[in-house]
This record gives structure tokens, sequence and C-alpha cells, in this order.
């Protein structure tokens, strides 16, 4: 039979930071009697049993930080240069060398802009598949009610049969060029260049640290370590610099999680701005909010085959075609990519094959890839992130849980314009924009206040450290990026 995890013992889940000191922080008498007349063999440093517990480090991979001055962030992005309308409908049923069409602006949302002029040449495919024409316009009139009618003459003798009806999606056409006759005037009306607006605004994040001067004087036997190399005997210590890392890890996870706040939410109702404050509204646009409303989603399990990349890939080519791409994936995710890469061995189903590379009996057999290429440059790489069991590692799946198994990241960068340089700049497809200004820098805040500590702002006998950041990320291209989810 199969075997299986078992599920105890598990893992701990419970945190060890607390409010007030606790049997879980610090040893006792039931641990270690001291008036007994046996020394116990103590361990004074703490040993480090779950490893690096950060988990910060996605946007140090792929992005940057810039400065803002203002409480509001937006940028352009690029139209498609070529027209093309999907939900076209026929004004005549017949066989005949002219036809006219309507663009829908009950099914197509891009109707408003219909940009077809007189002398342009089409293609024109019935969208059930049964035929295809090339036409050249010889009509067009936008003021029919507000929908772009044009009149379209076939190349092809035999003509064109379609379907009738004002709200019919009969067939696509797009634009591939333009013909005419000798000797007549020019192309008629010009068109202008149409950017895509798309703004974020910062959210401010805080944490703070605060201990009794006289606990700041109290020292301890168990020697302790925290990841960014606090050490010594004094447990002050240890909490303060947990929470800088907890502080440095929430940096990036709010700009992965963020949302902005529904009209009339809870949220809405307690973070609007203060009164006679212009009103910005609650929450950001995260990276997986981006992505959930202007990139590409793939649900309902993790592409194991290359026939489900090949559908990736597909998608990716109606996009922006970026050449190198990084998967960002859970333990799972990047089992199945390993499995799925290893199946294309020919002698994988039997064995493993040796001889190429040096693959022999004696070495180590490496099962994992870190990419492939498959029209696409595709490289592999786990996000602590996804399976940290303290975060969206183990959540639960199905299709209402919102869990998050991979993320397709773009590698390189995009020309924006730069409000703050007054011009274009390369700027990353993520990075994260922190408010400052030539007198204050919100990046990184912190602070001490009390009386302790070396403070001596208050005559309170404690000392608080205090922790502020204001940033928003900017997700630019999101249409190039790929979320895995349920």
């Amino acid at each position: 039979m199969a075997g299986q995890v078992k599920a105890a013992p598990t893992f701990a889940l419970t945190p060890s930071s607390e409010r007030t000191p606790t049997a879980q922080n610090y040893l006792t008498n039931a641990d270690f009697n001291w008036l007994n007349q046996y020394l116990p063999d103590t361990y004074e440093k703490e040993f480090e049993r779950y490893g690096n517990r950060t988990i910060s480090s996605f946007l140090r991979m792929v992005g940057a930080e810039m400065p803002t001055n203002s409480d509001l962030i937006k940028w352009a992005e690029q139209g498609r240069l070529h027209t093309k309308y999907t939900q076209v409908g026929c004004l005549a049923a017949v066989a005949a060398p002219q036809v006219s069409f309507q663009v829908n602006d009950v099914l197509d949302p891009t109707a408003a802009a219909q940009v077809i002029r007189v002398g342009q040449t089409l293609v024109v495919v019935k969208n059930d598949g049964s035929g295809s024409n090339k036409a050249v316009v010889s009509a067009v009139d936008n003021t029919g009610g507000g929908r772009g009618e044009f009149t379209a003459d076939f190349y092809e003798a035999a003509g064109f049969t379609g379907g009738t009806g004002v709200n019919n999606a009969d067939v696509t056409v797009f634009i591939y060029g333009s013909e005419f006759r000798k000797g007549t005037a020019g192309m008629q009306g010009s068109l202008e260049s149409n950017d895509f607006i798309f703004e974020n605004k910062p959210i401010i994040i805080k944490d703070t640290y605060n201990v009794s001067g006289s606990d700041m004087a109290q020292i301890g036997w168990i020697e302790i370590t925290t990841e960014d190399g606090a050490s010594g005997y004094l447990w002050y210590l240890k909490s303060e610099h947990e929470t800088r890392l907890r502080f440095d890890d929430f940096l990036e996870t709010a700009m992965i999680e963020a949302v902005p706040a529904e009209t009339n939410s809870g949220a809405a109702a307690i973070l609007g701005s203060a009164a006679g404050a212009a009103d910005p509204g609650a929450g950001s646009d995260g990276i997986f909010y981006s992505v959930q409303q202007r990139g590409n989603i793939w649900d309902g399990g993790n592409p194991t085959v290359l026939a489900d990349f090949d559908n990736v890939i597909s998608r990716l080519d109606k996009q922006g075609a970026i050449e190198e791409n990084v998967l960002f994936v859970d333990r799972q995710f990047a089992f199945d990519i390993d499995d799925m890469l290893a199946a294309q061995n020919s002698y994988g189903a039997g064995g493993t094959s040796y001889g190429l590379f040096d693959n022999d009996q004696e070495m180590a057999l490496n099962l994992g890839f870190t990419g492939f290429r498959r029209g696409y440059d595709f490289y592999k790489s786990d996000w602590k992130y996804l399976n940290d069991p303290t975060m969206r590692g183990g959540l639960p799946t199905g299709a209402g849980s919102g869990r998050v198994n991979g993320l397709l990241v773009p590698a390189g960068s995009t020309s924006v314009y730069d409000q703050i340089l007054g011009k274009n700049a390369k700027r990353p497809f993520l990075h994260v924009r922190y408010r400052a200004s030539e007198t204050e820098d919100r990046r990184y805040k912190t602070w001490i206040t009390g009386s302790a500590g070396g403070a001596a702002t208050s005559d309170v006998d404690n000392m608080q450290v205090n922790f502020l950041s204001e940033r928003a990320v900017c997700t630019l291209g999101a249409n190039n990026f790929f979320i895995f989810q349920e």
C-alpha cells in the first residue's frame, strides 16, 4: 500500500512571541530546580530548530525600490498596435461581392473605438470556422446609434454569406493593410495612440516593541540568537530583533497580498483618511490582486504535462511574449514540474538512464530541474512564502480556498515615464514605491521612545522601538504574469 506522512507528531504553529512572559518563553523551577544539589548539564545557546524563519526575498530578487512623493501613483501602459474585432455582426445574408458589417458595441467592448477606415484591407473569418475572405473597405459609418458600421468589398467573386442581426457575433475581422486606385486621394482620418492608465496607492505599515527598563537590566542564562545576528544573554534583544525580522517580512507580504477595500466595506470605514483630508481609499493593489485582475490565471490544479504548459505558452504568445520567465512555486508544484521533465526521458518509465553527462551509477542522482525551454525560457525557483506553514504553506485546497501554488514573473524591465525623474526610465516589471521627500523618508523608519536604552523622550521607565513604512507595489505589464491557483 502507498505510504503517507502521519498526522502526529505535527509541526508547531504556536507563535513564540507573546505579550507577557509565559512558560513557553522562559524556563521555570519546574524545568530545572536550582535548589537541588545536583547541577544539570545545560546547553546555553538556543537551538535553531526551524532554521531561517524569515520568508522575505522575493521582491529583492525580482524588483527594485524607488521613492514617490504622492498619495497616488499612476503609470501608462501601451495598447495594442494593430486592430482586431471579434464580435462583428453581418447586416446582409446574401452571397454578394459587397456586405455591410457592424462592430457590435454590445458584445465587443472595443466597439466604441472602432478605427476601420476606407481603403483598408481586412481578413474576415466566420466565427463558426466555416470560411474566410479578404476584403477592402469602401464605406464607413460611425454615426449609426454609436455603432461602428463599415462596408466591405470582397476580393473573391463568390462573395460572402453571413448571418443577420445587429447584435450578432458572426465574424472576426482584422486589418492587414490598405489598397487604393491610381490617382485617388490619400487615407482619410488619422489615429491617435491610446494608452491604458493604471494607478495604485501606498499603505502605511507599522509595528512596535516595548520593554521595561528593569527587564533590560536582567540577564538570562540562555544565549539567544536570531537570523540577523543578534546574540548575547539579554532576552529583550531577542524579542526586539524578532519584531524587526517580522516587520521586514510584512513589508514584502503586504505588497504581495494587499487588496483595495470595496465601497461600503468595514475596512473602508475604519481606514479612510482623517476629516478634511483627501481620501485615497483604503487598501492597495498587491501583486496577487493585480495579476488576478489584469493578468492570466491557471486554476483547477497545477499544469503537470507539456500540453498544459503549451496552453500557458499559447496565452503568453498573445501577451507580451517575454523571452525569459521565472516560476516561483510551492513544493508540490516544483515536484510536478520535475516529474513532467523527467518523463521526457525515453528511459524514464523503466528506470534511470546512464551515460549522458557522466551520469553513472556512482554519482548521486539529481531528480530536480532548475528550468526548461519550450518556446520560452522558464526558470524554476522554490518560493518559501508558499511553503511556510505559518503563511500560505499548508492552506486547504478547494475552489474557494484562495490557495496560490505559483506565480510566473517575466524577467527583465520595461520603459515607463517616471514623474520624479521627469523622463522615461527602465523599471522592473515589479517594483516598490515608498513615500519620500527632502525632509521625510518613509522607506524604513525606526525610532526609540521612553527613558531606557539611551532614549530620553518621556518619563516612562521603558524603551519602545517603533517601525514604520509607507509603500506600494507597481505591477507593470500584469498581462505578462501568470498566477497558478485553485
